[in-house]
């Protein structure tokens, strides 16, 4: 039997006492108070803040004056037609094996073509749980190139980084990156600047936690300084949540702005050193597409040229295609806040996660899908 770690009783009495239907009901009355009649529209821009919202009950829960955004929080949501199609490219070429994550393999591309369909066609694609699982197949495979795809946040990038060093390493040269890693602020940005939000503006962000724990506070203090929109860095647990609306709504009522940390147990207000220094040591910022945002300046990770025999954009000639829109799908919109999931066509019809039309129901954290599993029931 394996032995119990000393703290997970106590990670299980606090987790606990994050649900404890009195403290929440607490919660919700400061939020009425604060809100005074107020209303306030809130986004989210975490994958798993999108799913506990839902799987809590909160969503039913909160005030009818508060409005819930999803937000570009999900990395396989915002993966763009075009770094599919690439995906794709790479799948149909010869002495090439592709090392990704599972949620990806079902996220469709041009013509709803899928690295899935690729796979049954003959394709090498390989599920792997962490990019070092990448490094055994390169190991085990020295007649071929393995390119590991990189997608997400500052959250995973740093895995990458410390995945491409021991690469280097241990000299396993048919070894890539396709690096696509997109960072959080410059979206946070893109979305405020967008004309279409001035119409319906966003109050507040409740900002991701996982991502958060790397970055600190310090990245987002333009969302305060420069568009007096209150941010709040939240757990995922109910009352983290509940928390983290009640500090946006008291900001809101008193005229303020700031960025506050309401996740203390888990970020740092520095973030992590060590993990940044990873990241500047590996990757450089760069443009990158994001789906319904289109292309955002400085949003995205590339390789610095000391580690371009790794990339697998310079090394394999690759590049991102033009490409049309999957016909009928409104993800771009879902992850802009500008509609929700049910205002697309085709949600729960053409498109289930049985057989996904677009990304926002492929991933468990795409809005889509929550909106699909929790909404419906």
């Amino acid at each position: 039997m394996a032995e119990q770690s000393p703290s997970a009783p106590l990670t299980a009495r606090l987790t606990a006492s994050l649900h404890d239907p009195q403290l929440c009901r607490q919660l919700l009355d400061r939020l009425q108070t604060a809100l005074d009649g107020r209303s306030l529209r809130f986004m989210e821009v975490c994958g798993t803040h999108t799913v506990s919202i839902f799987q809590s009950g909160l969503r039913s829960l909160l005030p009818d004056n508060v409005r819930h955004l999803s937000g570009p929080g999900c990395p396989v949501c915002v993966t763009h037609d075009a770094e599919v199609a690439a995906f794709l490219d790479l799948a149909g070429r010869d002495g090439v094996i592709l090392a990704t994550f599972g949620d990806l393999l079902r996220v469709p591309g041009p013509g709803g073509k899928s690295l899935k369909h690729a796979q049954a066609q003959g394709a090498r694609v390989e599920i792997v749980y962490s990019p070092l699982d990448a490094l055994s197949l390169a190991a085990a495979h020295p007649g071929d190139t393995v390119v590991f795809l990189g997608i997400g946040f500052e959250t995973t990038a740093p895995t990458v980084a410390a995945t491409l060093l021991t690469a280097r390493q241990r000299g396993l040269r048919n070894f890539a990156v396709l690096s696509l890693h997109k960072l959080v602020p410059p979206a946070l940005r893109a979305l405020l600047d967008d004309p279409e939000q001035r119409e319906q503006p966003i109050d507040a962000f409740l900002l991701p936690g996982h991502v958060s724990t790397i970055l600190g506070l310090a990245p987002y203090a333009f969302l305060a300084d420069d568009y007096h929109v209150p941010a709040v860095v939240g757990g995922f647990e109910p009352a983290d949540i509940l928390l983290a609306l009640c500090l946006m709504a008291e900001q809101r009522r008193d005229g303020r702005a700031a960025v506050v940390n309401a996740y203390v147990r888990a970020v740092d207000n520095d973030g992590n050193p060590r993990a940044r220094a990873l990241l500047e040591q590996c990757f450089q910022p760069a443009d990158a597409l994001w789906r319904g945002i289109g292309r955002i300046p400085q949003s995205g990770l590339a390789l610095r040229d000391e580690f371009a025999d790794f990339d697998a954009m310079r090394r394999l000639g690759l590049s991102l295609p033009e490409v049309p829109p999957l016909p009928g799908c409104r993800c771009g919109q879902v992850l802009k806040g500008r509609i929700s999931p049910p205002q697309c066509p085709l949600f729960g019809k053409a498109c289930t996660p049985a057989s996904p039309v677009g990304p926002c129901m492929v991933s468990t954290e795409g809005s889509c899908a929550a909106y699909f599993k929790y909404a419906q029931n």
